[in-house]
């Protein structure tokens, strides 16, 4: 696992082989960001990384400068690990939270310019997640939602749905928190 640009730009991160977490591959984040760094300034951006496992998402927003990233992650030693690696990175803008992702965000009350969540692939309930992020109200108007997912899951009937980006067995599907204002806009323009 490797950071993709930024600050920290090609340094290798090895995880202790007892962290038990599906890193999203490189090839899969390299493309994702190549995209969200051509839309986004991340300097004024707040982040929220659920179920981050490595920290390797939480890791990359930092290197290229997010203003804040909190990184939720409810196993322990996962939690010690990003805590450490993002302190050796000297990545000081990234907060680890060592909590259950659904507590989190019943009892969040701040408000994050783009929220990626990967969590299990076989987690009883994912395709529920997408509604859950919505419904906790932790997207600032016109934040992001970034959901990774199998490819046996589709959000295309989801009202926030954006698009799909699909690079090998990774698939982000991209959800948008649209404000009042911004669906007056849309509607104006058709």
């Amino acid at each position: 696992m490797r950071i993709i640009s930024g600050k920290c730009r090609g340094r290798t991160i090895v995880p202790p082989r007892k962290l038990k977490a599906r890193p999203t591959t490189d090839f899969a984040k390299e493309n994702l960001f190549n995209i969200l760094g051509n839309r986004y300034d991340f300097s004024e951006m707040d982040i929220l990384d659920l179920f981050s496992g490595t920290g390797s998402i939480s890791y990359e927003f930092a290197s290229r400068g997010a203003k804040s990233v909190t990184a939720v992650e409810i196993n322990t030693l996962h939690h010690s690990f990003i805590v450490d690696t993002a302190r050796n990175l000297g990545l000081t803008q990234i907060y680890a939270v060592n909590a259950n992702v659904h507590l989190y965000l019943k009892s969040c009350h701040r408000k994050f310019d783009i929220v990626f969540a990967d969590a299990p692939y076989d987690m009883k309930g994912v395709e529920e997640l997408p509604s859950q992020i919505f419904e906790a109200g932790v997207l600032k108007d016109g934040g992001l939602l970034i959901f990774e997912h199998s490819s046996s899951h589709n959000f295309w009937e989801h009202p926030n749905f954006c698009e799909i980006r699909t690079y090998g067995s990774v698939n982000f599907s991209i959800f948008k928190l649209f404000s009042e204002k911004s669906e007056e806009a849309i509607e104006s323009e058709e």
